[in-house]
């Protein structure tokens, strides 16, 4: 066996070397041409170009560190309000929508007004269907005529999509259900006769 063929090259393959459109360009031009395919090719894959470093700086050991005064202008460890950090916080977490839902029930009184809100409470929020109980059928029948009033000031206090529907529903009447279990009954009878 021949050593020219132990490598697996074959006695044609030539010195590896740059391109031949390289060879001309020297110095600080090589360096621009290069820096510029590789931006180049950094666009294609979608990536920002040009803008310095993109991955978060190292973390550095707490003993390590000099301590870095904020300056003159905003900074992120500057003290926040407490509405804008929990907002931040339910915003990172993906509880926006969780809060919004909770929302119409904290600030119902404010969003519906004092009157409705007298006489009529929200119970359950499913799937964007709020049901509201009146405390009687006359109230009911009130709140089902101003129902699209009602769903524009929610939407406009709590924003859109939270409440899509409200279910109103009358006062409920006496049960004599009595412990866990039911047996069925003879039927309707005239029970105050």
């Amino acid at each position: 066996m021949d050593d020219e063929h132990l490598d697996g090259d074959s006695a044609d393959d030539g010195p590896v070397g740059p391109p031949a459109d390289l060879t001309r360009i020297k110095g600080m031009d090589l360096v621009r041409r290069t820096l510029e395919e590789a931006r180049g090719a950094a666009r294609v894959q979608g990536k920002n170009v040009g803008r310095g470093r993109t991955s978060p700086a190292p973390r550095r050991v707490a003993g390590n560190s000099r301590r870095r005064w904020s300056g003159p202008g905003p900074d992120g460890r500057d003290p926040q309000l407490l509405g804008a950090a929990t907002s931040d916080l339910a915003r990172s977490r993906g509880w926006s929508g969780r809060v919004a839902e909770g929302s119409v029930f904290g600030r119902w009184r404010s969003v519906v007004g004092e009157q409705i809100a007298a006489h009529a409470t929200p119970t359950s929020l499913n799937d964007g269907v709020l049901t509201v109980s009146a405390e009687s059928t006359a109230w009911a029948t009130q709140l089902r005529m101003v129902q699209a009033q009602l769903l524009a000031k929610i939407a406009a206090a709590v924003g859109d999509g939270v409440v899509t529907s409200l279910r109103i529903v009358g006062p409920v009447g006496p049960s004599w259900r009595k412990g866990p279990y039911r047996v069925p009954g003879r039927g309707p009878r005239d029970t105050y006769g």
